[in-house]
């Protein structure tokens, strides 16, 4: 392949591509479709490990409807791009239990839905949070709750071609800080690109002497999972001993391993995720499991997606939507509205001036009128 096809390629894989717009678009439609799913089975009593699969069923059902012509003799691959996962109360993410060691939701329960889908490798990803059995929520779940949303909100509208990274950082803390709560160190939102769901461009949700990341400039026809996940507490998340059950194939690295049984696992893993996050539910032999993660870690062949928790007593909510940059502007196309949750009285509002006037802004996309065209296409003749 010549470099000037190889840039070809690397062109149509963006948003210029009408095609990969509609395959992000439809993924997210998924994805939402799965995410209320979800929500609306997260009932007192139901039990997470349950509610996980249903997650990824639901997914796997819709994804089964959609692009099921062959291209150039080939299927177009489909699938999930995030498994599904739900973190309760202090839970910061990445709970995806196996059925043995799953535990049922209570009414009262912050319960943090994670989930995503691919098709044709291009991801879409989505978080929400919901109070279990709740009609009215008040105190620090309020807080939280509302912290969480507004800061999505106000991110949202800062995630425009145009501006910078450090611009989104510096919004997150300031809503954050409206509610007397703090967002959770180390969340990266990362972009979205063609078999890729941790882009290198990143936006992180605080900045700590320790933790820092390049500048960057959004730029057109890209695409974001931005991720809001905001604590009552200091937000720093602390390792658990619950088990890890959600890994991704660390495609940059290699190995011959030793047993039959770790060589099955990772043929499956290669197989079935070869770039996108999975859980080892997914994987039926558990003995090739156990052997297959063990060895794989050893050798750097696998990245975990670790349990994380707050203080206990503290309260973590999410928020996580899809963005395409389109020359249009900024639009969201993962996400479930606010008003999936009930009432929620916070003690506190936005006093800030500057966030106020981002958040009276309009967060759709501005569509061309016919005569702006016509104008634009004579200036060019």
């Amino acid at each position: 392949m010549s470099d000037s096809e190889s840039e070809h390629e690397e062109v149509v894989q963006d948003l210029s591509n009408p095609d990969v717009t509609t395959k992000y678009t439809t993924a997210g439609e998924i994805v939402n479709a799965a995410l209320q799913v979800v929500v609306d089975a997260c009932k007192d009593g139901a039990d997470i490990a349950e509610l996980c699969k249903l997650g990824d069923k639901t997914i796997e059902e819709r994804l089964s409807k959609v692009y099921n012509k062959k291209v150039k003799g080939k299927a177009i691959d489909k699938g999930v791009a995030f498994p599904t996962c739900i973190s309760v109360n202090e839970i910061c993410g990445h709970y995806c239990p196996l059925p043995n060691e799953s535990r049922k939701l209570s009414d009262g329960d912050l319960v943090k839905i994670d989930l995503g889908c691919q098709i044709d490798g291009y991801p879409a990803v989505a978080a929400h949070t919901i109070v279990v059995g709740t009609s009215e929520i008040t105190g620090r779940k309020a807080d939280v709750l509302r912290a969480a949303w507004t800061t999505a909100e106000a991110a949202l509208r800062t995630v425009v071609a145009g501006n910078k990274n450090s611009s989104v950082t510096e919004v997150i803390g300031k809503c954050c800080e409206e509610f007397k709560c703090n967002p959770l160190q180390g969340v990266l939102s990362h972009q979205l690109k063609c078999h890729v769901i941790n882009g290198n461009q990143v936006i992180i949700s605080k900045e700590t002497p320790e933790e820092k990341v390049e500048e960057f400039e959004f730029g057109v026809n890209e695409v974001y999972g931005v991720d809001i996940i905001v604590s009552t507490g200091e937000g720093k998340a602390r390792e658990t001993e619950i088990r890890t059950t959600v890994y991704k194939r660390a495609v940059e690295q290699s190995y011959s391993l030793k047993t039959q049984l770790a060589r099955q696992f990772l043929s499956e893993v290669n197989k079935k995720y070869p770039t996108m996050p999975f859980t080892i539910r997914a994987i039926e032999d558990e003995k090739a499991v156990r052997m297959g993660v063990s060895e794989c870690m050893r050798h750097d062949l696998l990245e975990p997606f670790q349990v994380l928790t707050e203080k206990p007593g503290e309260l973590v909510a999410q928020f996580k939507m899809t963005v395409l940059l389109l020359p249009g502007g900024t639009k969201k196309i993962t996400g479930l509205p606010f008003t999936q949750c009930p009432i929620v009285k916070s003690d506190y509002q936005i006093e800030n001036e500057d966030i106020k006037k981002l958040l009276s802004t309009s967060a759709n996309p501005k569509k061309a009128k016919k005569k702006a065209l016509q104008e634009l296409k004579q200036n060019t003749n």
